[in-house]
């Protein structure tokens, strides 16, 4: 059954994708831990990823809430960048004079210190979730507009010329040829975006969230380095990066799914 085909394929795919990096994983961790002991380093400096693990099992409410409360802000700012990014980058590429009055101004996006900027998040949306998801969607937006660009503006001239020859209207060749052809740039936008905003998130709960049931990770990251409990730290900042890598990954499987069977990138994954 094709169903069942393109489930196998996929699960191999995950299988394959999650191996070698699992594995890398459990290697790092068995030298950082053999490396501590060998060079005794004192705990202030850099915890046992063993006490991490303990920090997280003696404490799993409050860092999988904080992760919780972090993911949740982190996909509304990628949600914000993917939709307005992959809209901006169809207005951009739809002529070079829209490009060159506004293309400038995106950059800025780009350029602009989160941390010059993240107080004055706050000061126009005020103490809460709005600021944070903000402060995502600005660092997250950038790759997302640039990507689509280049993939509009990368489709065969002569497909191009195919549509026009059979009389296709523009939103048709839009949404039938050139969004289709550009779909493995805006992939890959996406996946930059993905750990942007998990970075951006973290930075913005530092200026605009609040110490509380619903406090994020980088809240509960300063709280633990103020207490000078290094171990809850580091898990928390560790939770941080699986959020981001189950981004990243949720994005890749997203890629796999949709271009596996057409484009060349997505098949030799499946080798």
């Amino acid at each position: 059954m094709p169903w069942r085909s393109a489930l196998n394929s996929t699960l191999k795919w995950l299988f394959r994708s999650a191996l070698p990096p699992t594995v890398t994983f459990i290697v790092i961790n068995l030298l950082w831990e053999a490396s501590i002991h060998v060079f005794k380093v004192p705990r202030i400096l850099v915890p046992k990823p063993s006490e991490v693990y303990l920090a997280l099992w003696h404490e799993p409410e409050a860092l999988l809430r904080g992760t919780f409360s972090t993911g949740v802000t982190a996909l509304l700012g990628f949600g914000l960048s993917a939709v307005i990014g992959v809209a901006a980058g169809v207005v951009l590429s739809s002529s070079r004079w829209i490009e060159r009055a506004f293309y400038p101004f995106t950059v800025f996006l780009q350029t602009v210190p989160l941390v010059a900027i993240a107080p004055l998040l706050v000061v126009w949306f005020e103490i809460g979730k709005k600021p944070v998801v903000v402060a995502a969607f600005i660092v997250s937006v950038f790759p997302v507009i640039v990507n689509t660009m280049t993939g509009l503006r990368s489709v065969d001239p002569a497909l191009i010329d195919l549509f026009r020859l059979y009389g296709a209207s523009p939103l048709s060749r839009l949404f039938k040829l050139r969004l289709p052809a550009a779909l493995p740039n805006i992939f890959t936008g996406l996946r930059i975006a993905a750990g942007l905003a998990v970075i951006g998130t973290i930075v913005g709960e530092l200026f605009a969230s609040y110490a509380d049931e619903n406090a994020g990770i980088g809240m509960l990251v300063q709280s633990y380095q103020k207490e000078g409990d290094l171990d809850f730290a580091f898990a928390a900042v560790g939770l941080a990066s699986l959020l981001g890598l189950l981004m990243f990954g949720s994005i890749n499987l997203a890629s796999y799914i949709t271009l596996r069977r057409w484009h060349a990138s997505e098949q030799g994954r499946a080798v």
